[in-house]
């Protein structure tokens, strides 16, 4: 609908609840309002005792909520400039949740404005909390919160993420637990705006609007702009393994100082097709080594029927495993357990490495998990080049030889970038509402905030030369 308070005004049309219990507020550069909408005993007014952690001083499950909200409101508040205050309407509330994944929580602008006077792009659709900084002062017909935020209520009871639950110390140390920290400052920073309100799924705009950032989402295979492409074009942009690059200047000026080279595996000797060897993409895991410029180098075993399924190295290896993969390379399957157990099964075996590769199709990504007795680099392939190794060990013409795998980062490629060093954005197939676009590509190393599930190696930090969260917010108009 069409605003008459201010010229050519869109606004996105939402149902806000009423603030219930206390609210809390951050003062710095910006000024970020809690607004809690949990009712009494419940969320953030939850009185079950809890004993203080990581320099949360809140006694109770609800104080430690919102004392961390407030830390994590702190940190944007600080970074961000803004005349006007930015308000959060937060709650916890039941979210989809299986025993190995969890909706964590979920956020966003409650309005969107177009041609406001300051709007650094005409007929361009800007978050809320943007569009106020932008213009100077409260910008709607009917003020109200400018972000949206929810948060699982059902994480760490029986069969939601089994085994993990928010951790709401301020100091980073979740260890196997979620750093709720982390998670505030991702969801607060798509309420922000970081996020498109474009639909990926059919690529056609808000209200006959492009967001903002359709202007910086380039599909590096046509050349084309978001901005000046096709409802059906957007569409298949949004399926394009790295095919969408963000073309923002601060985020790619900044890049080379916040990403590392490219992860590669590279596959030699008898295995390999060219003198050269075969190149691999492959996904970091969050726990062990990194990958570093001294490349492990290694014949690679593929690990064979266990217990528990072929391939799937969730239970100590047998004899037979462990004398096959002892000094080599372990290849292993994903599925029934965590990357964290395959790898320390295989490292328990002897393994100086670990390729995990997919049971199903899909882009290659990283390995979530913690563990800090891992000592031996892991990798992650696509299914199809899990296949492709596996059949390279098969020895021709009696050759003993064997195939070598040697993990290495590339001398010319940046991860998660475009061949122009432009970072890309996540584009899996099939699209995925709410995360699709709106978020950096999984293959970035270091993990960044914006990726579309929180990593453990994460700080609490959102600026360069940690994280490229505020340059992207940066290019938008923050």
């Amino acid at each position: 609908m069409t605003s008459n308070k201010r010229p050519n005004l869109t606004l996105l049309a939402v149902s806000l609840a009423l603030a219930l219990g206390a609210a809390g507020s951050a003062q710095a550069a910006a000024t970020i309002v809690i607004n809690n909408l949990n009712g009494p005993g419940v969320g953030f007014n939850d009185a079950t005792p809890a004993t203080p952690v990581g320099g949360n001083t809140g006694t109770t499950l609800g104080q430690q909520r919102l004392i961390a909200f407030t830390h994590a409101a702190n940190i944007w508040g600080a970074t961000l400039t803004s005349s006007v205050p930015i308000v959060i309407n937060a709650q916890f509330t039941p979210l989809a949740c299986t025993a190995t994944s969890a909706v964590l929580g979920s956020a966003g602008a409650t309005q969107v404005f177009a041609d406001f006077p300051g709007a650094p792009k005409a007929g361009t659709l800007y978050s809320y909390a943007l569009a106020n900084k932008l213009y100077g002062s409260e910008i709607s017909d009917a003020p109200g919160a400018q972000i949206n935020a929810r948060f699982n209520s059902e994480l760490g009871k029986a069969g939601c993420l089994t085994g993990s639950s928010f951790y709401f110390g301020l100091d980073g140390n979740e260890g196997s637990n979620i750093d709720f920290v982390a998670t505030l400052l991702h969801e607060m920073g798509h309420g922000i705006g970081f996020q498109t309100f474009t639909n990926g799924s059919t690529g056609a705009q808000f209200a006959g609007y492009p967001s903002v950032w359709d202007h910086y989402l380039l599909d590096n295979t046509t050349n084309k702009l978001w901005v000046n492409m096709t409802n059906a074009e957007r569409a298949a942009s949004s399926l394009k393994d790295a095919g969408l690059s963000w073309t923002g200047p601060r985020v790619t000026a900044a890049v080379p100082s916040v990403l590392t080279a490219t992860p590669e595996l590279r596959i030699v000797g008898v295995g390999a097709t060219s003198a050269a060897g075969d190149l691999y993409k492959v996904g970091e895991a969050d726990f062990g080594p990194k990958l570093d410029k001294s490349p492990v180098t290694g014949q690679i075993a593929q690990v064979a029927l266990q217990a528990d399924s072929p391939g799937s190295a969730c239970t100590p290896f047998n004899e037979a495993n462990a004398a096959a993969v002892r000094r080599n390379i372990a290849l292993v399957s994903r599925g029934t357990c965590g990357f964290a157990v395959k790898v320390k099964n295989a490292q328990n075996a002897g393994a100086i490495g670990v390729i995990v590769a997919d049971n199903a199709p899909g882009p290659v990504t990283g390995m979530g998990g913690s563990d800090p007795t891992i000592t031996i680099p892991a990798v992650r392939v696509t299914q199809a080049d899990g296949a492709l190794i596996a059949a390279s060990l098969t020895k021709p013409n009696g050759n003993t030889a064997g195939t070598v795998g040697k993990f290495e980062r590339s001398k010319t490629l940046i991860s998660g970038t475009d061949a122009q060093r432009r970072i890309t954005m996540y584009t899996p197939n099939p699209y995925q509402s709410g995360s699709s676009v709106s978020h950096y590509n999984t293959t970035a190393s270091r993990n960044q905030l914006m990726e579309p599930a929180i990593s453990a190696d994460l700080t609490h930090t959102v600026t360069a030369p940690i994280d490229l969260t505020f340059e992207l917010l940066k290019d938008i108009g923050w």
